[in-house]
């Protein structure tokens, strides 16, 4: 759970670009999307099992082995993206699933955060990976 995206959602998220970028139908080698994205190969590794666990990437041992894609670019978004590599985004602890607040039958601030929640799951939700591609920071 999470409360703030952390460094390893961000790099989830140029490592799936970068798949969507480079990898047409092969299997691309980690060191090759490390050295792109400038991320270490060691955290690198730390990312990608919750990435094919998810069934968002597959994995390929051997000479031409590495990283792919599981399904086309376009179908992924950046909030499905973020929940494989953090788990549950929440604004706020009482609604990230892991304890059951005492007060909520009578929180009166507990719409505003699910108004929040739902908010924020629905913007992630409408990014498409690919609308990324090829983009820049300054990019809208």
């Amino acid at each position: 759970m999470s409360y703030m995206v952390s460094t390893k959602g961000r790099y989830a998220l140029r490592v799936m670009l970068d798949l969507a970028e480079n990898g047409g139908d092969g299997y691309l080698p980690l060191k090759d999307v490390s050295k792109r994205q400038d991320i270490s190969q060691k955290y690198m590794e730390a990312i990608m099992p919750g990435l094919v666990k998810s069934g968002l990437v597959e994995a390929a041992h051997g000479k031409n082995g590495g990283y792919r894609l599981a399904r086309p670019a376009e179908t992924y978004t950046v909030g499905e993206v973020l929940r494989a590599s953090e788990g549950p985004i929440s604004s706020v602890a009482c609604l990230d699933g892991m304890f059951e607040c005492p007060r909520a039958d009578t929180c009166r601030t507990l719409p505003i955060w699910k108004k929040l929640n739902e908010m924020i799951d629905d913007y992630l939700n409408s990014l498409p990976l690919t609308d990324f591609i090829g983009t820049t920071a300054d990019a809208d």
